[in-house]
């Protein structure tokens, strides 16, 4: 952290002129960001939306309302714990929040999840060193921590089916570009400011062809990428109506075709998503028993944040496997590390963070470990999800894991023995296929990148190190697939970080200082 902020500092004290710079984002005279666009006017998305309440916003420090202490024959703390969150649950909110649960110096076996289901809730631990708070995980198989409500299933960023019974907004562009943050839909009347909305992309046989994913055959038998006739649904908030033309808090991560979607893109109101909130996990170590075994047969996993507003941060998570999962929106995890040394076995290999979700920030973990994805996302995520400083140890990978995630940054990534992949899974898994599109890795260092170029859409590479590698789709014989952009490779560029330098040009040097830069 402090080697960035040095460079930044840099930055700011020699002309930008003795620096190399990309093309795609540069910073001008006037010490503005410069975007280059396509001839459609796509372009590298502003990822600075990412993180706690939006993004520059630091996590607050909620006063103690409850401490856990050791007791001297107790040998499962699940229900002390449990009790004690209950408790705080059960105060009222003021400003958001309610109390954090404190965990004392010493070691809490749990044999069940401990869950945060109620606003304004914390858990904390008194440090991740051994000898201080220690989740020891024992019994049946389950996750350490959750934080969920459970009560808005099937909301946010997916692959899913529209709600015929919702009113929908007809959207009249022919085109919306990658990044964007306005479009004009046939009629406003009833939209305003502040809406929840989620905008909905048709998946047609055309466009299924037009990507090539038509043909995916596995063992003699077909199999199917996305679904025709189900659709690409992007979560987004309106910032402004003017007339008929829709402005939005955050941009998009996608482009919008209308000659591949019908012309039948659509937005409805979302206003009733009701995620857990304002809710965070700190300051402990979550150990698990060697798990030497296939993911699949997988007994403990870490955390499970499935809210809006919430997070992680100071948390070392020990043998456990596909240790972080993440939905909701507005979620920072801040050094979160996940260290396995018991090597996973078997080909199909899991996620040790799977961040599933919009507007995620993930800063200044780590993953160490062998025969693992250190990121997978899933299938219809849109960003922006951003990894700042993160570092990654051993030969796994982070991809954009499997049908049509868009939105990813990798900012300052170090993977000396791993690799970041944007590309095409073809037929792997059950169908796979094109994985991410419109995603950045800036100024990373990885052994090697493996950047291809979904038809219509772009993936980068910008400043970064390493071996690029062209291959085939998965199963096919022949046929390199075309690759995506490289700009100064093996030459890092200014602005150091480009999640930071959007971060300071929306909302100035303080939202810099909020979160710890």
């Amino acid at each position: 952290m402090y080697h960035l902020r040095f460079i930044l500092l840099l930055e700011v004290l020699i002309p930008t002129c003795l620096f190399p710079q990309s093309e795609w984002v540069r910073i001008g005279s006037n010490h503005q960001l410069i975007y280059k666009t396509s001839d459609k006017g796509d372009k590298i998305m502003d990822f600075s939306h990412a993180g706690y309440r939006g993004g520059g916003v630091a996590i607050p420090d909620i006063p103690v309302k409850k401490i856990i202490n050791r007791i001297s024959g107790i040998s499962d703390y699940t229900n002390l714990i449990q009790e004690a969150i209950d408790e705080v649950s059960a105060l009222p909110l003021i400003e958001g929040f309610r109390g954090t649960v404190l965990l004392a110096p010493g070691k809490y076996p749990c044999s069940r999840a401990i869950t945060i289901s109620e606003d304004g809730v914390v858990l904390r631990g008194s440090g991740t060193h051994s000898k201080e708070s220690v989740i020891v995980m024992q019994g049946d198989k389950h996750t350490a921590i959750v934080l969920n409500n459970e009560i808005s299933r099937g909301t946010g960023n997916r692959l899913g089916t529209v709600d015929t019974n919702k009113f929908s907004y007809k959207i009249a562009d022919d085109y919306i570009s990658a990044g964007a943050s306005s479009f004009t839909v046939e009629n406003a009347l009833g939209l305003a400011s502040g809406d929840n909305i989620e905008i909905c992309k048709p998946v047609t046989e055309k466009w299924i062809q037009f990507m090539q994913m038509d043909n995916l055959v596995r063992d003699g038998k077909p199999q199917t990428w996305i679904k025709a006739g189900s659709y690409i649904i992007t979560e987004r908030q309106i910032s402004a109506v003017d007339g008929n033309r829709i402005t939005l808090t955050v941009p998009l991560a996608d482009s919008y075709d209308s000659r591949f979607t019908d012309d039948n893109t659509t937005l409805v109101v979302a206003n009733n998503v009701k995620r857990l909130k304002n809710a965070g996990v700190e300051n402990l170590q979550i150990v698990s028993p060697d798990q030497a075994v296939n993911h699949v047969e997988a007994l403990y996993y870490a955390l499970n944040i499935q809210g809006e507003d919430c997070w992680a941060r100071d948390i070392d998570c020990i043998e456990t496997m596909e240790s972080v999962r993440i939905g909701g929106r507005r979620i920072t995890l801040e050094r979160v590390n996940v260290i396995r040394k018991a090597l996973h076995a078997g080909s199909s290999k899991p996620a040790e963070f799977a961040p599933n979700g919009g507007q995620v920030l993930v800063k200044d973990c780590s993953v160490e470990g062998d025969n693992i994805w250190f990121v997978a996302v899933g299938a219809g995520q849109t960003g922006p999800i951003v990894f700042l400083n993160c570092k990654f140890k051993g030969n796994g990978r982070i991809e954009g894991h499997q049908r049509w995630s868009t939105g990813m940054l990798f900012d300052n990534c170090i993977l000396p023995d791993g690799g970041i992949d944007f590309k095409n899974r073809g037929s792997m898994g059950s169908g796979h296929g094109w994985g991410t599109a419109w995603s950045v890795a800036w100024n990373c260092e990885a052994k090697i990148y493996v950047n291809q170029l979904p038809p219509g859409t772009y993936n980068w590479v910008i400043g970064s190190t390493g071996e690029r590698l062209r291959l085939p789709r998965p199963f096919d014989k022949e046929g390199l697939l075309p690759e995506g952009i490289f700009d100064s490779h093996g030459k890092q560029v200014v602005p150091k970080s480009l999640y930071l330098a959007q971060l300071k040009e929306r909302l100035g040097e303080d939202a810099i200082t909020s979160i710890l830069y």
